[in-house]
Formats: structure tokens, C-alpha cells, sequence
């Protein structure tokens, strides 16, 4: 597990620790059956707060990308490719629908929207 927290972020810091564990799952460093580290191991490894990561493993069982074993720990859930690609795309699709608000509020049409996006891409 590969994580990098940034302290000047917009985002919070659980989102952070959120997303980059869901992407490594995703995309297949975190194989299923991987054991995620214990909170506090991960709270002291990373320096944030215990609350911090257990709020960020909780999304991910929510998501179902891990599943906790009580004495034993949280483990990568284990998925199919087209289960990952569904999972993938809906997260994906969550966070477009906040960005295409957000550029929306600015009156940026679809095609403004596309255009910026192949710059930066």
C-alpha cells in the first residue's frame, strides 16, 4: 500500500487515503485477499489521526472494496474483472457528476468542458 497525503489539499485527508487505496484496488496492485493495515498502524505510519483512517476504511467497506474479518483485519475484497470495471466506472461516475456540476455553476457548455478536459489529458 502506497499512499501520499497532502496536508495543503482541498480535500480531506480520509478522502485522500480513500481514493488512492480504492484506485491501487481497482487497478489491481492491491490484490484480493491483500490485509490492509490496522488503523492504528496506518494512523502512525501516515501521521494522521486514527478517526482519519478509520473513516476512510469505512467507505471502503461501504463501497465493498474491503471486507473486515473481526480479530483478523480488513482484506481487498476479491472481484471479478467486469465487477471491477462496474465498481470503477461508478465511481467515476459519482465524481463527474460533481464536476459537471461544478462546471455547470460557471456556464461552461459540454463542448467547453471537452476541450478543456483534451488539454489537460
Amino acid at each position: 500500500m502506497n499512499v501520499a497525503i497532502s496536508n495543503t489539499s482541498e480535500k480531506p485527508i480520509y478522502q485522500q487515503l480513500f481514493e488512492q487505496i480504492s484506485a491501487q484496488i481497482l487497478n489491481g496492485e492491491l490484490e484480493s485477499g491483500y490485509c490492509l493495515p490496522p488503523i492504528r498502524q496506518a494512523a502512525q505510519e501516515l501521521r494522521i489521526s486514527v478517526i482519519t483512517v478509520k473513516k476512510a476504511w469505512e467507505e471502503l467497506e461501504r463501497c465493498g472494496l474491503i471486507h473486515t474479518i473481526t480479530g483478523k483485519g480488513c482484506f481487498v475484497a476479491e472481484f471479478s474483472s467486469g465487477e471491477t470495471r462496474q465498481i470503477r466506472n461508478e465511481m467515476i461516475l459519482k465524481q463527474m457528476e460533481n464536476d459537471a456540476a461544478y462546471y455547470k455553476s460557471f456556464g461552461l457548455t459540454l463542448d467547453e468542458v471537452v476541450e478543456l478536459l483534451k488539454k489537460i489529458y
